[in-house]
């Protein structure tokens, strides 16, 4: 997984809240197997008209908003199911970084193990970033996890909370497994003690009890 540090991108607005995973990735997507293509399905039923014609009144089909890295968003972000498949869009998307008063936990945990940023700020910072989105074109913001800040190109600054552990897996780019494997030397070693007592036992013969017994 990518590592991440620091995150400088143009800023998407998407002014809705308790948007849901539902809403992400609708339920006819959800049997594909690998995490690849999400991104074009990404608020698929907001994104697209019949015939997959992209719906103008759409934020993210604005023009303005091409290339957008940063999504800056309302309360309660990815509720609804449990699926991963939503992380996996907003990251095949493009965005690196999300920004909401308060997130889904799943959702929010989810997040991590895939490389996004999902930055918690107040209610009244979000709104000021909206406003400033609104009124200036190309609006950006540059995100440092090491400071745990949010600023723009005027000065302003916000900072954000993130619990040591999701802040380590983000910077060393370490998902489930890669978190499993920094303590390999550990694992190895019981392992190794524990040999003898793995084995001293007969293996089952899984048919015998097959066979209606």
């Amino acid at each position: 997984m990518q590592p991440f540090s620091t995150h400088t991108g143009l800023v998407a607005p998407l002014d809705r809240v308790n948007v849901d995973t539902d809403q992400m990735v609708p339920k006819q997507f959800l049997k594909a197997l690998t995490r690849d293509g999400f991104g074009r399905i990404l608020f698929y039923d907001w994104r697209y008209l019949a015939g997959e014609k992209p719906n103008p009144e759409f934020v993210l089909n604005s023009p303005r908003y091409v290339g957008a890295s940063v999504l800056l968003t309302r309360a309660n972000f990815g509720c609804g199911s449990s699926r991963e498949h939503a992380p996996w869009a907003i990251k095949d998307y493009g965005f690196r970084v999300i920004l909401a008063p308060s997130y889904a936990d799943i959702f929010y945990n989810n997040c991590f193990k895939n490389g996004i940023l999902p930055a918690t700020l107040t209610e009244e910072e979000i709104s000021e970033l909206f406003r400033r989105v609104e009124s200036e074109p190309g609006y950006s913001l540059s995100v440092d996890l090491p400071s745990q800040t949010v600023r723009d190109a005027h000065n302003l600054v916000y900072q954000f909370e993130i619990a040591p552990a999701r802040k380590e897996v983000l910077l060393k780019g370490l998902d489930d497994i890669g978190t499993s494997l920094q303590h390999e030397a550990a694992i190895a070693a019981y392992e190794g003690a524990h040999h003898e007592t793995a084995t001293m036992y007969e293996p089952v013969d899984i048919k015998h009890y097959s066979n209606g017994r």
